[in-house]
């Protein structure tokens, strides 16, 4: 017998399938009773037409942790496990869909499209254990998959997760990782914030002073902005283009597009350390500006002159040859207009453009890239301030400042991807206690992750049609090292991923106690894997930052 949970999954009574404890929630688990399908030195991997990737990826990952050899064959003997695309089963099931047959006789999985069939084979992975996600075999141990039949595919076209590289830098070797924990989450898209005030982090070769000037600053804030504190040795980095390659081509086979981020006309004052002529010289000395040492909003913005577009022209240029994605990011947010109020030569332009205010020149930035990216065959997104002064055509919002600039551009027919600052903005700190190192913004524990909803109730059926889907942003002023980025996302991006993936009840009905027994298993994996999560206890010591300065705010975030 059988039983339907909250979260549509079906699992036997007590929930002691292994089955049971996946993440995200699958739409339909079937058990197939008591027995299992045992893999040995003889089980052999049968990939068929389309599925040559991921028979690839499981070998690797499977045979590192069971030792298993998993040999390639031709035709499928009993035991094997046996992968294959039938596009028949988007129509059933839908697009990066799949159904994973396990039987005593061998396991069949069978992908919508060749995404669908690599989300499948990270359920299979979860099924064998946690120590199937370790880099080596432990001594003795035996590899089993339960009997069942699960059938699934995600709710959302676009779950994603955005990394700040800008603030504090993470080396190549660290965002492979990352990509690694995104597709274990079945998360497929990796928004890639590359500049900021605070660092260029892409090589351009047409302007090699981003990298050589803007990609270091002399010295960083530690904490919030607000803190005394100072690390006084320099930091940066940055990708050579070789770099974003082996990025983008190591995501693509996981089935991650990567999301490029460069930020126009604000938060560009690394950019104008390096090429001062990009800046408002009539107001201020941009040849005395250096990358920016603290957190913050920047005064120093771009000049709204020809110049300076086909100077980013030929940055995007560059970027287009290195990310094949359709969307670029181009910022467009919290541009300071102080400077442009004071500039002559800003005011001129307004005139001479025909726009009625500074607002109007932020606009005119946007438009002009979106028709540029538009006649290359892209598509621009930015955050939802482009949708001050006019928002450009065919442009997409990334909604971070509440709900509002979604449903404004929803409404207004344009694609949005839900990432509320007030709900999935994992920077915030996850618990009101003292303990929580460099406390910042809203408390938004894993419960509230749990009960975030992307498609706000204010939207119409066919408004609601415009959410691309939704993802958590991770900007990293107060994450100096990658155990702190570890500390920060998980086990949040646990629940954000099966908001993302899952199709689940309103938010008051979601099954969290359900969702916490299930993450007794997670946590293992995440264990296995070494990623340094916050513990449900608290944080660790070693985790803890006492004495330095955060942002924290009381009471719960408002929804607008």
């Amino acid at each position: 017998m059988s039983t339907t949970s909250a979260d549509g999954t079906t699992t036997d009574p007590a929930g002691t399938t292994p089955a049971a404890d996946l993440i995200p929630a699958p739409r339909r688990v079937i058990p197939g009773g008591d027995g299992f399908l045992a893999l040995g030195p003889a089980t052999a991997l049968v990939a068929g037409e389309g599925a040559e990737g991921t028979a690839r990826w499981l070998r690797a990952e499977l045979g590192a942790a069971t030792g298993l050899p998993l040999p390639p064959a031709d035709s499928a003997g009993a035991g094997a496990v046996r992968l294959r695309v039938d596009p028949a089963v988007a129509s059933e099931i839908g697009a990066e869909g799949y159904r994973l047959d396990i039987t005593e006789d061998g396991a069949e999985l069978t992908g919508a499209d060749p995404a669908g069939l690599f989300r499948g084979a990270q359920t299979l992975r979860q099924l064998l254990g946690p120590d199937a996600f370790r880099r080596a075999p432990l001594p003795g141990r035996e590899w089993r998959l339960p009997l069942a039949r699960i059938e699934d595919a995600p709710r959302f076209a676009w779950r994603g997760m955005m990394l700040d590289v800008a603030r504090h830098f993470m080396p190549k070797e660290g965002v492979l990782r990352y990509l690694d924990l995104l597709a274990a989450h079945k998360l497929n898209v990796f928004h890639f914030h590359l500049t900021d005030d605070q660092g260029w982090r892409v090589e351009i070769k047409r302007y090699p002073r981003l990298t050589e000037v803007a990609s270091w600053r002399s010295r960083t804030k530690w904490g919030h902005r607000a803190s005394p504190l100072w690390d006084d040795k320099p930091h940066g980095g940055f990708y050579t283009q070789d770099d974003i390659r082996e990025i983008v081509a190591y995501a693509a086979e996981r089935h991650i597009t990567v999301v490029p981020e460069i930020d126009i006309p604000g938060h560009s004052q690394a950019a104008i350390s390096a090429y001062p002529e990009l800046g408002n010289a009539d107001v201020v000395d941009t040849t005395a500006l250096s990358v920016w040492d603290s957190w913050g909003v920047s005064e120093n913005v771009l000049a709204p002159t020809d110049e300076v577009l086909r100077f980013y022209e030929g940055v995007f240029e560059e970027l287009l040859e290195l990310f094949p994605g359709r969307f670029i990011h181009v910022g467009g947010d919290e541009c300071p207009k102080e400077q442009w109020r004071r500039s002559p030569l800003a005011q001129s332009r307004i005139k001479e453009l025909g726009v009625s205010d500074e607002n109007g020149l932020q606009s005119w930035f946007i438009r002009h890239f979106d028709t540029w990216l538009t006649a290359r065959g892209r598509r621009l997104i930015g955050w939802d301030e482009i949708l001050e002064g006019g928002l450009a055509e065919g442009a997409a919002v990334s909604s971070w400042r509440g709900y509002e600039g979604g449903i404004d551009a929803a409404r207004a027919g344009h694609d949005v991807v839900m990432c509320p600052e007030q709900q999935v903005y994992l920077d915030h700190r996850q618990h009101g206690g003292p303990d929580e190192p460099v406390p910042i913004g809203f408390v938004r524990t894993l419960e509230n992750v749990y009960r975030f909803e992307p498609v706000p109730p204010e939207l119409t059926v066919d408004e609601a049609r415009h959410v691309l889907g939704t993802q958590a942003n991770v900007w990293a002023e107060v994450m100096e090292s990658p155990a702190r980025v570890d500390y920060q996302v998980f086990p949040r991006l646990a629940a954000f991923a099966e908001v993302a993936w899952s199709e689940l009840p309103p938010p008051d009905d979601r099954d969290f106690a359900g969702f916490e027994r299930r993450m007794t298993t997670h946590y293992a994996r995440l264990d296995a894997i070494g990623v340094a999560y916050r513990p449900p206890t608290g944080p660790k010591p070693w985790q803890r930052r006492p004495g330095i300065l955060g942002r924290p705010i009381d009471g719960e975030p408002p929804r607008k």
